[in-house]
């Protein structure tokens, strides 16, 4: 027992003094902290200084190809961006864990069909919405819980509590 006791406490000592000596490899101060070599965004950051990337949503392989999205269907998210995909970028959005978030955050790289969110009304708002990530429809996770409402988490969008309420506007008829 008392061997087991000091295996524990002899690893957390070790992963303690391992991690508080480790140095962040990314500050928020640093605007190429946010673009892979491509200068395409990584991680989706929410920041109210500028209106972002487009996205488009698409209904996974196999499901209803009719072009509508609906409320509570599972989608695939993309940036609109023409430049990171010619690099060869894939702009799909994913959930994945970050060790400099201490946790799960929306980043681009996701692959068609694994990476589902959900688009919900906001509670508490006419023209509000809120985007949700399903783990239930990956099929890595073992677990059967329901979708997970992303939110602002250190200007990241991530899974949490708090949803954050999101708008959408129509893209701008380019053929005229």
């Amino acid at each position: 027992m008392k061997i087991t006791q000091f295996a524990v406490l002899s690893f957390l000592l070790i992963a303690f003094t391992a991690t508080s000596k480790i140095p962040h490899a990314v500050h928020a101060q640093d605007p190429e902290a946010v673009h892979d070599v491509q200068r395409c965004n990584s991680d989706v950051i929410l920041s109210s200084m500028s209106n972002g990337l487009p996205v488009t949503f698409s209904s996974p392989v196999g499901e209803s190809g009719d072009g509508v999205i609906r409320e509570d269907s599972y989608l695939n998210v993309n940036f609109d961006a023409a430049t990171c995909r010619m690099a060869g970028v894939s702009t799909m959005w994913k959930t994945e864990l970050t060790p400099t978030m201490r946790g799960f955050v929306v980043t681009t790289g996701g692959v068609d069909g694994l990476n589902r969110f959900k688009i919900t009304k906001y509670e508490g708002g006419n023209n509000l919405y809120q985007l949700s990530y399903c783990p239930i429809s990956d099929p890595m996770c073992e677990c059967s819980c329901a979708c997970v409402p992303l939110g602002n988490v250190v200007d990241r969008l991530a899974p949490s509590t708090i949803p954050f309420p999101v708008v959408f506007e129509p893209v701008a008829d380019q053929s005229s």
